[in-house]
């Protein structure tokens, strides 16, 4: 749909893609300063984690066995030392009842050994299982939560569209959601793994000495107190950081589109882009720097002094054992060491979720930010399908297209520029063919995005087949209207997948029929490989005519009750337009079409003739009747014929 032509934004708007800093238009460096800055604060979003917690709710079961595989894991890893302690006191150095030591037990050290061993291997193959159970659902759970966000961003009205950079979106669905995977896929083992694995270490440190125990809980404050200010500033630095990837993806959609490339290397402009791409991805190298740096220093203490713990416990066991402590034995002292040994890396790696929670929750917040948006335009709870029947006169109402005193003004319009439509009154009867002309920025091309209501009437109503169109289902009055613009958009794909698009269940025969129409079957027929042909990108493998063409065909398959032609024909050659104009002259026999005007020769036929200017309409009627009256379309049509070269657009 043309983005360009009369009326698309209200009169002195800027377009949307020149607020993104694109090639198409930059903003100034003090406005994309404060967007930078708006861009990198993470959102508010009020009962986060509960939110966040929610995403598991249909994986409940394998949660259930997640737990249960990790309270055992975690169990299971305070054995080894406990039975370590019975291996020296009892089966190395055993002692008789006068506390001398004795030749080692070998009959009890074989069977220590042997369960220690078969603890090792039922916790490896515990951890095997579990491993794949939590890849499992945090994989499904991001994967959920990407579907749910494109399907989310589906729903929303084109005004966002217009004003929000592709590359942007494209971020969201996959840098923030790709960002949270690790959380996602590892945080609830890590976190009760760790947990259980920590306060069973803990219970087993206090079993064996409760002097030794106390030595390492005295730092824990301050190291909680310590973690909790790094996840603070690295969730900051995440902010940042998945705003200058949105930056850089936005960067690479305008710059490396087929269009985009055109454009740059039309205007010299490719170093300028490469060193706009170059200064992001400086800024990011650094962000991503400052965030894997941030908080190395904490953990790098925390190391230290939970390796220095094992040494420090060699010296005050000295002191209890001088000053006549009993209870505390080699085994004693290797046990505990052993444990604490092994409390280290849990006990890091909690705090390490900790911080990836905080840091992720930046990222979560602009994921929920894009889910908490509500579609201004949605279906009322009691909508219907569009009537197949008469109205109550008798007479055929499908095809038939109201306003009744219709104004709108743009979502981002300022309050004092007048409407781009005001008060717009006309019918439009079944199987009728209206063309719409005027000035630029009349408000032409709003009238063809408020039929099928792809933005909603400020004021007034818009009818379809008799009933106001907020009243009808989206889909249901979208499957009636076909749409044709002068900037046709092809997928990178073949013709036949393109024109299937409209109906993919179409036959060949379907699709060579729905060409014939268009007056395209000939030319692709005559490509070596026919309907199996590639476009390319946008299209542009193909030239204007046989684009539009190709478009006309895929709205035929559709067959629609009512056309709307967007400027169709405007972008093309003299030839290439007589064409195309006689492939949409066919396409509107027997159906309601409703044609923007680019160039008056083409509507000369017309049922009727609206003349928009400022927003209003000035005239209708037949073209005889409208050269007849004087007015302003006699005056454009004479300008027209006197030099072909001035548009209406």
């Amino acid at each position: 749909m043309s983005m360009h032509g009369g009326g698309m934004g209200p009169p002195g708007a800027r377009p949307a893609v020149a607020r993104g800093g694109g090639m198409r238009g930059r903003i100034s460096s003090a406005d994309e300063a404060a967007q930078r800055a708006e861009n990198a604060e993470a959102p508010k979003i009020p009962h986060l984690l509960r939110r966040i917690a929610e995403l598991f709710r249909p994986h409940r079961a394998a949660l259930t066995v997640v737990v249960v595989l990790v309270l055992v894991g975690a169990a299971l890893s305070v054995i080894p030392p406990l039975l370590t302690q019975r291996a020296f006191d009892d089966a190395l150095f055993p002692t008789d009842g006068s506390g001398d030591i004795g030749e080692p037990n070998l009959t009890a050290l074989s069977w220590i050994v042997g369960a220690m061993i078969a603890v090792f291997v039922v916790s490896a193959l515990l951890g095997v299982w579990q491993t794949f159970l939590t890849a499992t659902i945090g994989n499904r759970v991001m994967g959920a939560m990407r579907v749910r966000l494109f399907s989310h961003l589906q729903s929303m009205e084109l005004s966002f569209f217009t004003r929000t950079k592709t590359g942007v979106i494209q971020s969201r669905l996959q840098n923030d959601v790709g960002g949270v995977a690790s959380v996602l896929t590892n945080t609830v083992s890590s976190v009760l793994g760790n947990t259980v694995t920590v306060i069973s270490a803990f219970v087993a440190m206090l079993l064996l000495n409760w002097q030794l125990t106390l030595i390492a809980l005295v730092l824990m404050p301050f190291m909680v107190i310590a973690q909790r200010r790094v996840g603070q500033v690295r969730a900051r630095i995440a902010a940042k950081t998945q705003e200058s990837l949105s930056e850089m993806t936005a960067i690479t959609q305008e710059t490396l589109s087929v269009s985009g490339i055109l454009l740059s290397k039309s205007f010299t402009r490719q170093k300028s882009e490469i060193e706009r791409y170059a200064d992001e991805n400086r800024n990011q190298i650094s962000l991503q720097v400052r965030q894997q740096m941030s908080g190395q220093w904490f953990f790098a203490m925390v190391s230290i002094f939970m390796s220095s713990i094992p040494a420090i416990v060699y010296l005050v066991s000295g002191w209890l054992i001088t000053g006549g402590v009993s209870g505390i034995t080699a085994g004693t002292i290797v046990a505990f060491t052993t444990v604490q040994a092994r409390l280290l890396f849990p006990l890091m790696g909690l705090m390490r979720v900790a911080l990836d929670l905080q840091t992720s929750s930046a990222l979560f917040a602009r994921i929920f930010e894009y889910l908490d948006l509500k579609p201004a335009i949605t279906d009322g709870p009691d909508a219907r399908e569009v009537p197949a029947g008469a109205d109550a006169a008798g007479e055929p109402s499908l095809g038939r297209v109201e306003f009744d005193h219709v104004s709108f003004r743009y979502p981002d319009a300022d309050a004092d520029q007048r409407p781009t439509l005001d008060d717009v009154s006309f019918t439009i009867e079944p199987g009728q063919f209206a063309a719409f002309v005027g000035p630029s920025g009349a408000g032409k091309t709003t009238v063809s995005y408020l039929v099928p209501r792809l933005y909603e009437a400020s004021s007034g109503t818009v009818r379809f087949a008799g009933v106001d169109v907020r009243d009808l289902s989206q889909e249901s009055l979208m499957s009636h209207i076909g749409i044709v613009s002068q900037e046709t958009y092809l997928f990178h794909a073949s013709i036949a997948e393109n024109l299937r698009y409209a109906k993919p269940d179409a036959t060949d025969a379907e699709l060579e029929a729905a060409a014939r129409a268009a007056n395209i079957h000939e030319t692709i027929a005559s490509f070596p490989e026919g309907y199996d042909t590639v476009v390319g990108e946008r299209g542009y493998r193909l030239s204007g005519g046989e684009k539009q063409r190709i478009a006309i065909a895929r709205v035929l398959l559709k067959d629609p009750a009512v056309l709307v032609l967007d400027e169709a024909t405007s972008a093309l050659d003299t030839i290439s337009e007589r064409v195309v104009q006689a492939a949409l002259d066919d396409a509107s026999r027997g159906r309601t079409t409703i044609a923007i005007a680019h160039r008056l020769s083409t509507v000369v036929a017309a049922d009727v003739i609206f003349v928009i200017v400022a927003g209003r309409i000035a005239e209708r009627g037949t073209h005889a009747e409208l050269i007849e009256a004087g007015g302003v379309y006699a005056s454009l049509y004479r300008q027209q014929a006197e030099r072909p070269e001035v548009a209406t657009r």
